[in-house]
């Protein structure tokens, strides 16, 4: 199970680098890093569900709620977001 992550650490950095340029669009071009904080960073619950829309669009695959505010960093929904697609 740990090499699987890994792997999909490996393949997320591109990935991270996308959503970090999503959040930025909706947090007014702010520069975000792959371990920054949604809330600490600006972030809000309105902004977070729009966010959540764009990556549903963009990638395919549904975060809830739940899971985006508990992950908070670019970093982690990528894993997500890569955990989700190896199930589909």
């Amino acid at each position: 199970m740990e090499s699987s992550l890994k792997a999909i650490h490996q393949q997320s950095v591109p990935l991270v680098r996308e959503i970090a340029g999503i959040w930025a669009e909706f947090l007014d071009g702010r520069e975000v890093e792959a371990g920054d904080s949604f809330f600490e960073i600006g972030g809000n619950s309105l902004i977070g569900i729009r966010i959540l829309d764009r990556l549903s669009e963009t990638y395919g695959v549904r975060l809830s709620v739940r899971d985006f505010y508990l992950a908070q960093t670019p970093a982690r929904i990528a894993e997500l977001i890569e955990l989700g697609r190896a199930r589909t």
